[in-house]
């Protein structure tokens, strides 16, 4: 409602003076203020706040009367009262300047159009010139207690029991009436005032006194501490005509003020709480309403040190009360006891280093025009003790000794005062001279359609914010613009407005948040953020003519005002359209017959309450015809509702609501009762009214809207209340399910109260949120022994706040066995951001509720909640956050209500979410005997490695080595949210950076293990130690087995990924496998699995070296160069370096030191692999193999020319006779290399791979790695090796087995391999002379006869590409382009074993399935 904001502002009285002012009192309006020290009454301005006048009583008077003590305005401004401690009254008439008509003029800049054309300009920023003259005194003869001004009347109380009315005017005898306070009737109420009990009042008098006009009494506190109020039965006040009734059970009230639009009495007790009372309408007894005091949770050191209540101020629209007691400080409530601001705590009272400051103490108060001040004069005693410090200096003489005033500045909601329907989606608040805003960027105005207020894009859409608008949807604000960011869009008020209008009574923000309107003193004047710029009346006296009364409200893009014309004298309703002129000659008004208290707009409709307690409604059309669009305006209906409105004064808002078909008006009337009118406005006719229906008291705003969605019916067709410090309350329409017969009225609808935490200033419908605002103080610490203001208070800021509800309502309806109505209302909401978030804030609140409560719950609400949550997905994550954010000690009341934790791992296990099963390993872990927990983990730990989440399997080593060593003083934390597995390539470069060129000694000795790697917590003794031994040893088991399960299954890229991520010790476990599962039983299975694993293209050749063998009768296989210029390229560029024979290694090292030799020679050479050739590099390259290859032809340039047609569609066919240039070749093999290269990626893996096997001794593994790279030094150097006797006989006989597979494969299946396999063919025939069984030499020709044929036949001689050549390829054009989608993502390839139709069937399928790819 209000919020403090900035440091408090100090006044300083320019006479000085040794007296100090120690009360203040407001005029009327609030323009002047009256400061009593003394023996000087003072009169100050508000606005600029400088001292007009100031009255000095002489040493004679000052001896005759007594000092000053307290002051009391005429309504009219026109005198003031003071009394005096010797009971004299003094009356002051307050005069205007007789010459010098103001006291302060403003300056304005030469030339500044404000001077010529502004009438009157000057009367408007100045201080007007006043001067005080002293009356007649009058002289009660006792001590005054409280002085109070009635209209004519001002009404004295004295110590000796009389209550004197004088009048302001005629103060002589005739005008002065004294009634003894022992002859009025007190009674607890007035039916039993007659013959009932009456309190005694002798020796009693009125210690302190306020009217309330609304309720035509004065709220007393008596000095015996007893409460009462009085009513006068007539118009005239005199002793047979008053009437008491007193409060009950309290006897230490202080003091009272009350509060005329809402009817309380606020009365501060001697406890340090303040009782809030209201009358009875019926019985005309006090009833407490509720208590306003500070609460031990929040202020456990003061709250019962505050002393008795000082002084009690409600601002001037009622809205807040500020008190303060005798020991000091403030504290702001709402009406209805929401608490808003208290300066006993926190960093009001605590300075940075921790050291108590002293609390302000303050002897009187009072609030400024509007409540955007808050006047305060701090106590003497105070000052006086500064002053006795500062006084030894001497120097200037220190601020304090001229009289202080304090003024604290305020912003406060618009809902204050201008409670109408546009304000209800925006957060708006207005301070002295800038506006508060909570919307966002106007360019994201149109955020997302209201059917799908949060539609879960995917990545590329980017934000829902970047939807084209709607152009159907109403508007609502997307999440991201209300709530996107803690700061406040500020508005500066227009200064030309401000100087000349100032206050601002009114503002209105329009349902879009775009537009914004203010209106002060007279006029008005409206802003859009679009434009950034201010609209003002270009006719300054159009403006000076009409004052705002009923206030301001937006309709599309028109501004409604309710206002007064004084040129007319008459109340008007104008609508003004925002992109024309601000001018009367543009808007469209309607005359009234009665004075507008409030208006608001719904839908097409203009709802105002009036001054002789009637509403009328008045429909709205746009009209285009004119040069501009203009409204015209039409009288729906009257209706009056003085039968139900003892004051019209007391309606604080009146909303037209859409409650399903039927429309509401709901009016927030005395003691704040919402009083709810059914008709049905579907039909513009007299609209048949109802009687009213209370729903709910102590209410201080209404939240309701018109638009509406048929998803979230529940959240928009409900109407939301705010009750001050009950929380909130919502009337929730309840709906039949499916098409079952309605309710009755009763059933249809039922009200809901939840507490929230903070204050409400708006409710986003669709979003289930509240927004709000709450105060936040930074800390400045003075220096030096004057403390300065900013040391004494905190700087304040006012933050953005906002909450979630629905976890309340939820709970609300579960509690009322409407499970139904909650699941149709969650539903609704699940694809809210934070649905997950209120589930388990329900849980929890429940669970903390129920498991701490001492006595036994006879039927609790646990087991409900946690049947409610299953109907989600997201059931077993909220269980499991919601219990590892809960005490240990509540864990067994919550599994025994939602189930067994091991039965809900085994679901998460099932749902294959290892997070959340991860998290339930810990409560197990807590719950159960070690042995289950690690039963679990293990399960978790297989099923993670199986899947890949290598940090869920860091976690989950650790974890099992902790539970082994049962020394874990923590549960290991687990990762809310699985990261994203890390980059693509093997992790181990991470970190160690390999170059492949570096000796394999280099990285022996870099290797990992797992006690290096992971941290665990090691055991002191012997046993502990042997324990860990026994862990380790389980743990290494599992880590094997999944590394053979791995390698069976020829996962080699899942292998390394494995070896990298977990530090596994590959190289070492794969020595000792080397003869069991580290052998190789199916080459062309591996080869394929391997093409598939990491996308590597098959190779492929140009179809013309597939036709020419046919067309010139020979039998020639074209070796285009390309092939060799593939990934093996860089090797064979150093093949010179391999030439050298196995022999010459020293012969008395084994075999295997001879295999690290030459993997370091491979290493060199291949490790120029990923760096790109140069130009000059191609050409030394392909002389080089021309040389080495001549036995094999070189592709005529007619093969070239029919290849490329083919390879790439968009070349033109050449002439088969004619030659082509080298340029075009060229181009031939850079398609031809990309076509049969992978991607980097997987080539460092491969090489990455190779080097291990090779480290490790696999030779079969090593063949394989080297086919698929297609690198010939490899193959030769491996079959090199075979020869070593240190070599086991199955090892050479399985390559040379697997060698011949895959040659006959690929005659038959991937031709794409044999001009490499024709490359390396010398080293096939060593191998083939130095094994026993002799091979036919026809084995290795470059294709056979039957291969050509069955290749060649098809589409007129064209190669039909078989499975493995389309995999990732475009079978017609031959260009194999790596797959962008992930190897899971291909189909498996045939398995060998499968019978011929199967494979023709699946080859087809997955021809098509490539095709569509490329």
């Amino acid at each position: 409602m209000y919020f403090l904001t900035g440091w408090p502002r100090r006044l300083l009285c320019p006479l000085r003076s040794a007296e100090e002012p120690f009360h203040i009192q407001p005029s009327s309006q609030r323009f002047y203020f009256a400061l009593l020290s003394e023996t000087q009454l003072s009169i100050w301005f508000s606005r600029p706040s400088v001292l007009i006048v100031s009255y000095i009583e002489s040493v004679k008077a000052a001896a005759q009367f007594g000092f000053y003590q307290k002051a009391e305005w005429k309504p009219d401004d026109s005198m003031v009262a003071v009394a005096t401690a010797k009971g004299y009254i003094l009356l002051f008439d307050v005069l205007g300047g007789r010459d010098e008509k103001y006291l302060y003029e403003p300056v304005y800049p030469k030339g500044s159009p404000r001077v010529k054309v502004t009438p009157g300009y000057k009367e408007e920023q100045c201080a007007p010139a006043l001067s005080l003259e002293m009356k007649k005194p009058v002289d009660l003869e006792a001590p005054i207690t409280s002085l109070q001004s009635l209209q004519e009347d001002l009404l004295v109380c004295t110590a000796d029991g009389y209550l004197h009315v004088l009048h302001w005017d005629g103060l002589g005898s005739n005008g002065r009436k004294a009634i003894c306070l022992t002859t009025i009737p007190f009674s607890l109420d007035l039916q039993s005032a007659r013959g009932g009990p009456s309190l005694d009042l002798e020796g009693v008098h009125i210690r302190c006194m306020e009217y309330c006009v609304t309720l035509d009494g004065f709220a007393v506190v008596l000095s015996d501490g007893r409460l009462g109020f009085i009513t006068p039965l007539s118009n005239t006040i005199t002793a047979d005509q008053l009437q008491g009734v007193w409060a009950a059970d309290v006897c230490d009230g202080t003091c009272v003020a009350v509060n005329n639009k809402y009817r309380l009495m606020a009365f501060g007790c001697a406890s340090g709480s303040v009782l809030v009372y209201m009358i009875d309408t019926t019985t005309g007894s006090m009833q407490l309403s509720h208590r306003l005091e500070l609460t031990p949770k929040h202020y456990p050191d003061i709250y019962n040190k505050t002393g008795p209540v000082k002084l009690i101020c409600w601002s001037p629209d009622y809205s807040v009360v500020m008190v303060t007691w005798e020991c000091g400080g403030l504290s702001l409530w709402s009406v209805f006891g929401a608490h808003l601001i208290c300066t006993l705590g926190e960093d009001f009272a605590y300075q940075s280093d921790g050291t108590k400051k002293d609390p302000l103490k303050i002897s009187s108060m009072s609030w400024g025009a509007e409540g955007y001040h808050l006047w305060v004069l701090p106590y003497r005693q105070e000052r006086r003790r500064q002053e006795e410090q500062d006084v030894e200096m001497v120097s200037p003489p220190h601020p304090s000794l001229q009289a202080g005033i304090l003024q604290f500045h305020f912003i406060k909601s618009a809902l204050t005062v201008n409670p109408c329907t546009s304000n209800q989606e925006q957060v708006l608040l207005h301070g002295e001279d800038r506006l508060y805003l909570t919307c966002g960027d106007p360019t994201q105005i149109h955020s997302a359609s209201d059917a799908h207020p949060h539609t879960h894009l995917h990545p590329r859409d980017s934000s829902p914010l970047h939807q084209p608008p709607n152009p159907d949807s109403p508007l609502s604000q997307g999440l991201s613009t209300l709530l996107g960011h803690k700061h406040w869009q500020v508005v500066q008020i227009h200064s030309t407005y401000l100087e000349s209008n100032w206050p601002i009574r009114f503002a209105a923000i329009d349902s879009a948040g775009q537009c914004i309107a203010v209106a002060g003193r007279r006029g008005f004047a409206h802003y859009s953020l679009f434009t950034r710029k201010w609209k003002l009346f270009g006719n300054i006296t159009q403006e000076q003519n009409m004052t705002v009364t009923g206030g301001l409200a937006w309709w599309s893009d028109f501004v409604v005002v309710a206002c007064y014309n004084f040129t007319d004298q008459q109340e008007q309703l104008r609508l003004y359209q925002r992109s024309s002129n601000l001018d009367n000659a543009f808007a469209s008004v309607t005359k009234l017959h009665s004075d507008t208290l409030l208006l608001n707009v719904f839908r097409n409709m203009i709802i105002l309450f009036r001054a002789d307690c009637s509403i009328c409604l008045y429909s709205i059309e746009r009209r285009n015809d004119g040069p501009c669009p203009s409204a015209s305006v039409e009288l729906l209906q009257e209706v009056s509702m003085s039968r139900y409105i003892p004051h019209p004064a007391l309606v604080v808002s009146v909303t037209l609501t859409s409650v399903r078909t039927e429309t509401g008006i709901t009016l927030k009337a005395p003691q704040q009762v919402a009083h709810h009118v059914e008709s049905d406005a579907c039909r513009q006719q007299e609209l048949p009214f109802c009687p009213p229906v209370v729903l709910a008291q102590c209410v201080e705003n209404v939240w309701t809207t018109c638009r509406s969605n048929k998803k979230k019916r529940h959240l928009l067709e409900a109407l939301w209340l705010s009750c001050g410090e009950a929380g909130m309350k919502v009337w929730l329409p309840l709906f039949p399910r499916d098409h079952r017969k309605p309710h009755s009225f009763l059933s249809r609808r039922i009200m809901l109260p939840f507490h929230i935490n903070i204050y409400p200033l708006a409710v986003l419908f669709e979003d289930a949120l509240v927004l709000g605002a709450t105060n936040e103080t930074v800390l400045y610490d003075g220096q030096g022994s004057s403390e300065p203001l900013e040391a004494l208070f905190p700087y304040c800021t006012v933050e953005r706040t906002s909450q979630i509800y629905l976890h309340h309502i939820l709970r609300q309806l579960l509690v009322r066995n409407l499970g139904e109505q909650a699941l149709m209302l969650a539903q609704s909401c699940a694809s809210l951001p934070y649905f997950p978030h209120v589930l388990e804030l329900m849980v929890h609140v429940v669970l903390e509720e129920e498991a701490t409560s001492r006595e036994p719950i006879p039927d609790p609400l646990l087991p409900t909640v946690a049947k409610f949550i299953t109907e989600f997905p997201l059931f077993l994550q909220t269980i499991v956050h919601c219990a590892r954010k809960t005490e240990y000690a509540l864990w067994n009341y919550l599994f025994a209500a939602v189930g067994n934790p091991k039965d809900l791992f085994e679901e998460c296990l099932m749902a294959q979410d290892l997070d959340t099963a991860a998290s339930y390993l810990i409560i197990l872990q807590n719950m159960e005997v070690p042995a289950v927990s690690r039963q679990h983990a293990t399960l978790l730990f297989n099923t993670a490695l199986e899947q890949g989440k290598w940090d869920l399997c860091r976690h989950m080593i650790r974890f099992l080595k902790a539970i082994g060593s049962g020394e874990m003083e923590s549960p290991p934390t687990t990762p809310s949210t699985q990261e994203p597995s890390s980059t693509g390539g093997f992790e181990f470069f991470r970190n160690r950076s390999i170059s492949l060129s570096q000796s394999a000694d280099s990285i022996a000795t870099g290797k990992f293990n797992l006690q290096k790697t992971f941290s665990m917590p090691t055991g002191a003794s012997a046993k502990g130690r042997d324990v860990e031994c026994a862990e380790n040893m389980y743990i290494d088991m599992m880590l094997w087995r999944h590394a053979r399960h791995l390698l069976e299954q020829v996962r080699l890229r899942d292998l390394g990924c494995f070896s990298a991520q977990l530090g596994f010790e590959l190289i070492g476990w794969l020595c000792r496998e080397r003869n069991r599962v580290a052998r190789v039983d199916d080459f062309v299975s591996a080869l394929k699995k391997l093409h598939k694993d990491f996308l590597w293209p098959f190779p492929v050749i140009p179809v013309g070296s597939l036709n020419s063998p046919l067309k010139n009768g020979g039998c020639r296989t074209v070796l285009s160069s390309q092939l060799l210029k593939s990934q093996s390229a860089d090797s064979l560029l150093n093949s010179d370096m391999d030439t050298a024979p196995t022999s010459t290694a020293p012969t008395n090292h084994t075999w295997m030191d001879g295999l690290g030799q030459r993997s370091k020679d491979m290493d060199t050479a291949s490790s120029v692999h990923s760096s790109q050739h140069s130009p000059q590099t191609q050409d030394a390259f392909l002389s080089l193999l021309t040389n080495k290859v001549e036995e094999y032809s070189i592709g005529s340039a007619t093969d070239l020319t029919e290849t490329s047609s083919v390879v790439d569609g968009d070349w033109t066919m050449v002439d088969e006779n004619s030659t082509l240039s080298l340029s075009q070749a060229e181009l031939e093999h850079i398609s031809m290399e990309l076509a049969n290269k992978g991607p980097h990626k997987s080539q460092v893996q491969l090489r990455y791979l190779l080097h291990v096997f090779m480290e490790a001794g696999c030779l079969e593994w090593c063949v394989v790695i080297g086919l698929i790279l297609r690198d010939a030094n490899v193959i030769k150097q491996m079959i090199s090796f075979l020869d070593n006797p240190e070599v086991p006989p199955e090892t050479v006989q399985s390559v040379r087995n697997g060698l011949l597979a895959v040659d006959a494969w690929a005659s038959a299946d991937c031709l794409g391999y044999k001009p490499f396999l024709n490359l390396i063919q010398p080293q096939l025939q060593q191998l083939m002379e130095s094994t026993s069984e002799q091979v036919q030499p026809e084995a290795f020709q470059p294709a056979s006869q039957a291969s050509k044929l069955s290749a060649s036949e098809g589409l007129g001689g064209a190669a039909v590409p078989r499975v493995e050549d389309t995999r990732g390829v475009a079978a017609p054009l031959g260009l194999a382009l790596p797959s962008l989608e992930p190897a899971g993502a291909f189909p498996r390839p045939p398995s060998e074993d499968s019978p011929p139709e199967q494979t023709e069937e699946q080859a087809e399928e997955e021809g098509t399935y490539d095709c569509t790819l490329s």
